[in-house]
Order: structure tokens, then sequence, then C-alpha cells
């Protein structure tokens, strides 16, 4: 059985080392040119990273949650819909969000998608529900507090698509 997570990690280790020029943050980045037809933004950001040690956390995390999730609905194709999907819809509101308050920057990781991950199982899972809350805040909000640029919202944003998605999938 092949299990999609690896590959999903294998995925964004090759296009972080493909994409280490400023250039290609801004072209694959979520940012501005979006608006002026950079429409795939929304799904390239999600496999872009700003340095290696984002990498490695977002990949430590995807290789967690992204496994269990996988493990847990037995469907690859299910649990690649959330993923990519989930991560997708977090990608354009976090874009609306950033229009909406005025924010002109550069968004790319995977926070968005696995962000969706921990909201499932929040939904799906009571047991985890509260430390799954208390991560996701302090995943989006302790950064902030060590001078650290970290799109919050983005994360936020993903945790509750995942959460409602929990009701469905």
């Amino acid at each position: 059985m092949i299990f999609i997570t690896p590959i999903l990690i294998a995925i964004n280790v090759i296009v972080y080392f493909l994409t280490q020029d400023p250039i290609s943050h801004i072209k694959y980045g979520l940012n501005g040119y979006f608006l002026k037809g950079a429409y795939w933004q929304s799904l390239t950001s999600m496999f872009m990273h700003a340095n290696l040690t984002h990498l490695g956390m977002n990949m430590v995390v995807l290789f967690q949650f992204g496994y269990l999730l996988e493990k847990e609905l037995n469907a690859h194709i299910k649990y690649l819909f959330i993923y990519l999907g989930g991560g997708l819809i977090t990608s354009l509101m976090t874009f609306y969000f950033m229009h909406v308050f005025g924010l002109d920057h550069n968004v790319v990781g995977a926070s968005g998608a696995i962000s969706v991950l921990f909201g499932w199982f929040a939904k799906r899972d009571p047991h985890l529900r509260g430390g799954l809350i208390a991560a996701i805040l302090i995943i989006s909000f302790a950064p902030l507090l060590m001078g650290m640029q970290v799109a919050w919202y983005g994360h936020l944003i993903g945790f509750g698509l995942g959460y409602v998605l929990g009701f469905f999938v």
C-alpha cells in the first residue's frame, strides 16, 4: 500500500530546494500577484517554505498528523482531498483575509493545509480537541511573540476549515 504523506513530504522538500531564489518566492508564494492572474499561487504556496527550519517543522508535523489521518481514513484519495482541497481553500481564504485587511506580504508554507488536518482531528476526536486547540494557538502566536513573521490567520482559517470538514468527511 502506498501512502500519500511521504509523497507530499518529498514534494515539499524537492520544491524547497528548487525555489530558493527570491523570484521563485514571489512567483509561487501567495501575494498580490494573485489578483493579476497568478492564480496558481493558491496551490504552489503550500509547497514553498521560507527556510530549512520552516520546512523541517512543517514536515515533522505533516508526518505525524498526515500519516495518522491517512491511516484513520484508510482512504488515500479522501486524505488527499482533505489535505490539498483544504489547503487550497485555506490559501484562498488567507488571501482574502490579507486583501481585506490590507496585508501585503508573501505567504509560503504547508501550515495552512496541516492546520486543516489539526482541525479535522479536533472535530473527530474530542479527547484530542483541547490539546489541538492549544497547539494551533501556540503555533500561530508564539512565533509572533519572538518577533518572527507568521501567517497566524492562515493557521486559524485552516483549523476552522478542517473542523468543518470533520462534519462531512
